[in-house]
This record gives C-alpha cells, structure tokens and sequence, in this order.
C-alpha cells in the first residue's frame, strides 16, 4: 500500500473517486455532488481558508486500485467549549475495511496536523460548518443519506474505536411525518402569540430575498453567538448563500418571526435535495439543473429537510419557537406537497434542541458520531463534549 499526497488534478479526481470505488455497492449510498467536494478545498471559494488549511491523501493499494482518502484541516475558528489545547480536524475519510490501512490514512493526518501545532483531531468533520459532511455514520444505514450528510459502510466505526478515536459527542437526528399535528401546546402558544398585535411570523417572498437575507444575518449572528465558536456571517455572504440555494427554495417553508418588525427567530427548511441529485453521478451540469428543477416542481409529497432553527436570546423561553413552528404548520400541512420531515442533528450537548425535536413529536432516525483523538494524553486528558450552559 501506498499513500500518495493530493497535489494535482489528477490526484484532486482521484480523492473524488475514491468515495465512489469503496461505496457504490453500500446500500442506500447516494453520490454527493463532485462540485461541492471540490469547493471545500478551493481557496478562492471557502473562507474558512482565512482560518486555517488543509492537506488531503489517497490510499493506493500494490495494483494502483485506489483504496482510501482523507483530509485534515487546521481552522482558528474551531473552538469547543471546554477544550484548551489546540485541535485540528479529520474528515472526507473513506476506507476499504482493512485496519492498516485506515492507520496509514490516520497517521498522515496526524502527522501533518502534529506539524501544524495540532495536539488533537477530531473527526470526521467538515473545514466548514457543521451543517454539513460531519460525524460518523452509527445508525440509521437502513434509510439514504439527505443532502450534506455523510455516508458510510458499517465498518468505519471500528476503523475509528480500533485507531484509538474516542467518543466525543454523539449527533441525533429525529424523523416525523409532515401531516402529523403538533402537540397541544404549539397551538396553545401559537393563539397566545397570534393576538399580540407585536408579534408576527411570516414565511420568506422570494421576490424579497435581500430583506430576508439581512433578517438570516441579524437572527444567525446573535442566536449563534453564545454557541462558543464566534460564529457570524455577513449579509453579502448570506445573499450569496441565498442565490445559491433559490432554486432549491420553497418560500413556503421558510419562516421567520417577529417582534415589531425585529427578527427574533427562523425555521429555515428545504426540500432535502439528494431526492432530487440521486443518478447525477456527481455531476451538475446544465442538463442535471434542468432535471433538478423538473424534478422539484413535479415530484409529489417530497421529504422536507430541516435546515437552520434559532431564536435570538432575548425571546428564548417565550414559546416563540412554539408560535413559528405552528405557523408554518399550518401554512403548509395536510396540503400534500411533503411527506417525511427529517429536522437537523442536535448534539448529545445540546438537550434543549433534543426536547424540542422530542416535543414536536420527531422519533430518532439516525445517529453519527464524532470522535476526537489526543496525541498525548500524558498532556490533556480525554474528556466528551460538556453540555451547553445556556444561562
């Protein structure tokens, strides 16, 4: 076996390739977009360049057939509460199920990470928001991947335990059906909050995609703030975003709320695009956004992804999250046009998001999990992602 650094195009379509060999016979397996891959490692599109770096390897076995991958990054804005040493990240990892081989894979990481200043690596995560491309794949095989979401064979965790990663928090996702009614309580806040002539909630006009850009920014960067990571976006990028995403958006399902005209809170969701991207073979080109459109505005009762939720701080504990859902709720329920709602992962850090997907009615449909690796522990202690304080 051989491991060869990613360096050139060649190498560059390799690294894309090889998450293709090792899963295409992984049932349920859905190729993401070869585009996307490519951005996250293009200095003039991801910004998190800014923060950080990134190198990238391919696993070759004696006969040139390609047989694993990785990336590891360094990134300033990566920061967990509670950890004081500094951290790098592991991801995109693709392994045949063959332990040495994931420890080569593993040990170019670290060694490139250990010469970065690194002390630890978790992973596999994205050099990007966690939104996307983060944790390991534990449970949930039995269903496919939405759009964003990692995906791999059974295998892989053992890969991770037997290296030595240990278990730095676990990500739960939780399912429902669409025309399910909300808890009593949702319509209760929601009428308490519906005669409050200063509330409001309203869902996004796409022709007022710039007045809704800049109430995402307002909302993202204080509800976010606390969240340890300084989190913040600026509204040329969020328009950016925005223009990206329009022809996947479905106004309808785009909520915001309001207190006299302030935005307070968002449910931004989408149709879950990998419904649509299934049989692209990575590719996007004009005939596949073509088929991408048709597809949006012709398929019947679509799986619904959740995709951002927040509250500014201030409002938190109000029942204003009650009021937003439900109005969306009743906009768009019953009405035929999605099926199953599957709501973003939430942290085993974070049990306020658990209570509020539980008390929506959600059942967990998956369940990631991402691991952290200390060089020496001699130096720093393991210990597993701290709760979050919310006071």
């Amino acid at each position: 076996m051989k491991i060869i650094e990613v360096t050139n195009s060649t190498t560059q379509q390799e690294f894309i390739l090889a998450n293709v060999i090792i899963n295409k016979n992984t049932e349920n397996y859905i190729r993401p977009l070869d585009s996307e891959i490519d951005d996250i490692f293009n200095l003039a599109k991801n910004k998190n360049y800014q923060f950080g770096k990134t190198n990238r390897w391919i696993l070759k076995d004696d006969t040139e057939n390609l047989i694993g991958r990785i990336a590891a990054f360094t990134n300033s804005k990566y920061i967990n509460k509670g950890t004081d040493f500094a951290t790098g990240g592991v991801g995109f990892f693709d392994c045949i199920n063959n332990q040495d081989a994931a420890i080569l894979l593993f040990n170019a990481a670290k060694q490139w990470l250990i010469a970065q200043g690194m002390e630890a690596m978790d992973g596999p995560i994205n050099f990007g928001d966690r939104d996307k491309y983060w944790g390991l794949l534990v449970e949930g095989f039995d269903i496919p991947p939405i759009y964003g979401m990692p995906f791999n064979a059974t295998y892989y965790a053992a890969l991770f335990d037997n290296y030595g990663f240990k278990n730095y928090y676990n990500q739960y996702w939780f399912k429902m059906s669409v025309d399910d009614d909300l808890p009593a309580k949702f319509q209760e806040r929601y009428q308490r909050f519906k005669v409050k002539a200063d509330y409001s909630a309203r869902h996004l006009e796409i022709k007022h995609l710039e007045k809704y850009a800049s109430d995402f920014t307002t909302i993202y960067n204080t509800a976010w703030a606390q969240h340890g990571e300084a989190k913040s976006i600026t509204l040329d990028e969020t328009l950016k975003l925005f223009k990206t995403m329009k022809p996947i958006l479905d106004e309808r399902v785009v909520w915001f709320a309001y207190y006299k005209e302030e935005p307070i809170a968002m449910f931004i969701n989408i149709p879950d695009v990998n419904q649509f991207i299934k049989g692209f073979n990575g590719k996007l080109g004009l005939w596949q956004k073509l088929q991408l459109v048709y597809r949006k505005s012709t398929m019947k009762r679509q799986k619904l992804l959740g995709l951002v939720f927040g509250v500014v701080p201030k409002y938190q504990a109000l029942g204003i999250d009650s009021f937003l859902i439900q109005s969306c709720g009743y906009h768009m329920q019953h009405k035929g046009w999605y099926d199953s709602y599957e709501m973003g992962w939430a942290g085993d850090w974070n049990p306020i998001m658990h209570n509020i997907y539980k008390s929506l009615g959600g059942k967990q449909s998956r369940k990631m999990t991402t691991y952290r690796f200390i060089f020496d522990e001699a130096k720093h202690s393991f210990e597993r992602h701290p709760v979050m304080d919310y006071k």
